[in-house]
């Protein structure tokens, strides 16, 4: 073990970390994506600028979830196949286990109005932890005019022409790849510390550490296609019926939804609601409403749609034993896919750090993601503040303009509440997510009572 390695957090205090994020990863793929970045590049250094916004970008055309990916991608990093393992199934956990609880009660009592008074206070948190986010991230990723024009093109492509994020995405990553002096130098600068990232001195050392790292990475994601796959072709070969039905369906979502939860969503409601008839349409916007409360990716949501198609399933299964089965499975196809897309493409995007015109591939699509991540909190603060919308077309753009009426000022008081506790007081993530979840009960009951 080199001095620089031995610098390292050993397994466990890193775990505790994954634990940690798992458990406070609100707010979709931006607070999540915002949460890491506080946690492992600003906090504790572990990992350098250049080096998580060169797996962001990697992250974010892959299909699913990409800050569970991310967290999979760094674990990776730092500890192997194990540290991948950890950090991607620890940020899934927490929320599956609350979206489970959550799924039950919906399935046997309707509506949840005590989990929607507990995180209305959350919400209104997340929304600042995105704007800090993007504030923070904007300034490390645009280097020069040419990154500032490409996330800005990517926010109006995303925000008022309705563009799919694939192609945004992808398209990014052609001009950088086109004109790598434009962008090589852009996004991927040193980190501005006084010291190194640790990743980073480590590497410096031993130069030889993602080669090793790179074998073990491929034979597990192998051993993870294969048991992802396997089990899909036994329930539809032997078994048929829902469960396999919900085996394939969530399989094809795993490979086909690149930009996340918001992505497919579309899928999900045309199939899962007018195809297969597993749930309404009204309970789909319910489920996703469940998703938002919780911790982990916002793609949680599939949890809820497979729980009910299992909960009401026909045969021995009925009730809450095909729940339970539906929603696990439904995980399992949703997330075994990620650990494939990861541990295959990691090592080979390591090797190719150096490569220009993929380096400028890469920071392209990170000054594209700043557009993607600022669209994204405009999304969420329009639905967090306003309770109505409407469409307002103007050509070929498309507006989703608020309702002025329709304004919460409940959860614009709590917003600026958790801006003044995270910018102000500096009170950090943890105590301003507590602050604000109390004040939202406070006020929830304050204004039953009224």
């Amino acid at each position: 073990m080199t001095d620089a390695e031995a610098q390292l957090p050993s397994f466990a205090a890193a775990f505790r970390v994954w634990l940690r994020i798992g458990l406070l990863s609100f707010g979709g793929p931006a607070g999540q994506i915002a949460l890491l970045h506080r946690e492992v590049v600003d906090r504790r250094n572990w990992i350098g600028e250049r080096r998580f916004l060169h797996a962001l970008s990697f992250c974010n055309i892959l299909p699913g979830p990409e800050a569970q990916q991310l967290a999979t991608y760094l674990g990776w990093t730092m500890h192997g196949v194990k540290g991948g393992l950890a950090a991607g199934i620890i940020f899934v956990l927490p929320g599956a286990a609350v979206m489970l609880v959550l799924s039950t009660i919906y399935a046997l009592a309707g509506q949840v109005p005590v989990v929607d008074a507990l995180f209305f206070g959350l919400k209104s948190a997340v929304l600042v932890l995105v704007v800090e986010a993007l504030l923070r991230i904007g300034r490390r990723a645009l280097k020069g005019r040419v990154a500032w024009i490409l996330a800005g093109v990517a926010f109006v492509a995303l925000f008022f022409l309705k563009i799919p994020f694939p192609a945004v995405v992808l398209g990014a990553g052609a001009i950088g790849w086109l004109l790598p002096q434009h962008f090589s130098h852009g996004g991927h600068g040193q980190a501005k510390h006084d010291r190194p990232a640790l990743i980073d001195a480590v590497l410096d050392a031993d130069p030889g550490r993602p080669a090793r790292f790179a074998a073990s990475a491929r034979r597990a994601g192998m051993a993870a296609l294969v048991l992802w796959l396997v089990p899909v072709a036994l329930l539809a070969v032997f078994v048929g019926g829902t469960f396999a039905d919900i085996a394939l369906f969530f399989s094809k979502m795993a490979v086909v939804t690149i930009g996340g939860a918001y992505a497919v969503l579309a899928y999900v409601a045309q199939d899962a609601v007018e195809s297969y008839r597993w749930l309404a349409a009204p309970e789909m916007l319910a489920g996703l409403g469940l998703a938002e409360t919780t911790p982990g990716p916002l793609i949680l949501v599939l949890q809820f749609v497979g729980f009910l198609a299992g909960f009401r399933a026909p045969g021995a299964l009925h009730g809450m034993p095909g729940g339970i089965a539906g929603a696990a499975l439904t995980l399992w196809c949703t997330f075994a896919p990620c650990f494939v897309f990861v541990f295959m493409g990691a090592p080979i995007v390591e090797r190719l750090q150096s490569n220009v015109a993929l380096s400028g591939a890469l920071a392209a699509i990170t000054a594209s993601v700043v557009g993607v991540v600022g669209n994204l909190a405009v999304w969420f603060a329009l639905h967090v503040v306003f309770r109505e919308h409407s469409v307002l077309r103007l050509g070929f753009a498309t507006l989703d303009m608020p309702v002025l009426s329709s304004l919460d000022i409940g959860a614009l008081a709590l917003a600026t509440l958790a801006a003044v506790c995270l910018f102000r007081l500096q009170l950090g993530v943890l105590r301003t997510l507590g602050i604000a979840a109390a004040a939202g009960i406070v006020l929830r009951l304050a204004m039953s009572m009224a």
